[in-house]
């Protein structure tokens, strides 16, 4: 139960709204302000709150700033009927709260629309709403009258709307009916068509029994005349892949033969060209050292006369004989004179003999250039041997005269050195220049002359 307005606060202060022509407002003023028994607003029928909601919202615009209540203030911008929708939950929460509230929106509707919330208008919800407003004690009558009166309008209309779906019924059950009757009648009128089509496809298909028949007595023979055909054709094929089989091992082989034969042909025309080619280096070399021999021997004879000269005939003394050792730069400026001379050096034992402070790369650019300059100085053929397994940067490429090799992977450059001088014709002059008495000792043997490494050092830094 909720106060009436003259239960609230000051009440007595606010002016009495006009008649509207209720019962309540007839009686005498002392009577209006003794408490009512309004109807429950919390279990209002919808229909009754929403019209409660559209009463309020069409007075809520005009009324004054003070007679609103505070949450419902920003719904006076709307339009009536979305204030309606959207605040219906906060009007009606302010209206059962506010007996000052429902008074200001009673005493709108009698100010500017006279009549409209009285019993007698004719719409039960809009008497229900104006009782409400008003705190008539027969609220709770008027609101149960529209409730009633609502559920019998939604029964009406009910009512009609099942008997309008019983006449569509009514109509699509006769439409049925004369659907059915004229399948019925195609129904009979496909029986006979199916009946005679029947009788002619079983005659049909008798005819085409015995056709197949005679189709597959006809298949029977033909399969087996090709099963025939195909055992003649697979024996026949068998033997031709045999024989190609026999043929292509015959190819193959033959193949192998050829392909063994020309390699043999390639590697001995290769070792042949290779062979001559030896030969002919070691043959010019040779003609070119018994050319500087003869040359330098009619020097002599021309210098000398006829005849040995007397230091020629002195026993006990010999010449140098060759592999003879050369320890001095006199010995070694002797060798350098004679023509087609070979200087190989062992690199890195000259090159760490004179200069071990740099690193390896650099003792390699050094001792090639001094020999380079000794080559260009003499014109002798200078070939110098490197270990090649360390080399990480570019190797030193020769210049003006000198040949710069390095071993390969797993070959010592001593090996290198010795297959040099056994590559050399006999009878050409060839230095080795080391200090590896191993060396000195092989090369020694093919009859090469050994340079100290560091005679060949004060060589060079002689110039």
């Amino acid at each position: 139960m909720y106060p009436d307005a003259g239960d609230q606060p000051g009440a007595g202060d606010v002016a009495s709204p006009p008649s509207t022509g209720h019962p309540a407002e007839c009686a005498d003023p002392i009577a209006r302000a003794e408490p009512a028994e309004p109807a429950d607003w919390d279990r209002l029928p919808e229909p009754v709150r929403a019209r409660v909601a559209e009463v309020t919202a069409m007075a809520l615009a005009e009324l004054p700033s003070a007679d609103v209540p505070v949450p419902l203030r920003r719904l006076a911008r709307f339009t009536p009927a979305k204030r309606a929708r959207l605040g219906a939950t906060a009007i009606l929460a302010e209206l059962r709260s506010s007996a000052a509230f429902r008074t200001a929106v009673l005493a709108w509707w009698d100010e500017h629309r006279p009549g409209e919330l009285a019993a007698g208008s004719g719409d039960p919800l809009t008497a229900a709403a104006g009782a409400l407003l008003a705190g008539d004690p027969d609220a709770a009558a008027a609101v149960q009258a529209a409730a009633r009166r609502g559920e019998a309008a939604e029964l009406r209309a009910e009512r009609d709307a099942a008997l309008s779906r019983v006449d569509k019924l009514t109509v699509e059950l006769e439409r049925l009916r004369a659907e059915l009757a004229e399948a019925r009648e195609q129904a009979r009128s496909a029986d006979q068509r199916r009946d005679a089509e029947f009788a002619q496809l079983r005659r049909r298909v008798s005819e085409q029994g015995a056709k197949l028949r005679a189709a597959n007595d006809a298949r029977a023979a033909a399969e087996h005349a090709v099963h025939d055909l195909r055992r003649a054709a697979e024996e026949e094929l068998a033997a031709a892949l045999a024989e190609r089989d026999r043929e292509r091992e015959r190819a193959d082989e033959e193949r192998r033969r050829a392909a063994r034969a020309a390699t043999e042909v390639a590697s001995a025309r290769q070792a042949a060209r290779e062979a001559r080619q030896a030969d002919e280096v070691r043959l010019g070399l040779l003609v070119e050292t018994l050319g500087g021999a003869v040359a330098g021997l009619r020097r002599e004879l021309a210098l000398g006369g006829g005849g040995p000269r007397p230091a020629d005939l002195v026993a006990g003394a010999t010449g140098a004989p060759a592999g003879a050792p050369v320890d001095d730069l006199a010995a070694l400026d002797a060798l350098l004179t004679l023509p087609a001379v070979h200087l190989v050096v062992d690199g890195y034992n000259v090159s760490k003999t004179g200069y071990p402070e740099l690193p390896l790369a650099d003792q390699r650019t050094r001792l090639v250039g001094q020999l380079g300059a000794l080559a260009a100085r003499t014109g002798i053929e200078i070939t110098v041997v490197f270990d090649g397994a360390g080399v990480v940067a570019a190797p030193t490429r020769g210049s003006r005269g000198v040949r710069v090799l390095f071993s390969d992977k797993g070959v010592l450059a001593d090996d290198v050195i010795r297959s040099l001088v056994a590559a050399e014709p006999e009878g050409r002059p060839v230095l080795v220049a080391t200090s590896d008495r191993a060396v000195v000792d092989s090369v020694r043997r093919r009859g090469a002359h050994a340079l100290p490494s560091a005679v060949l050092l004060a060589r060079l830094v002689r110039g």
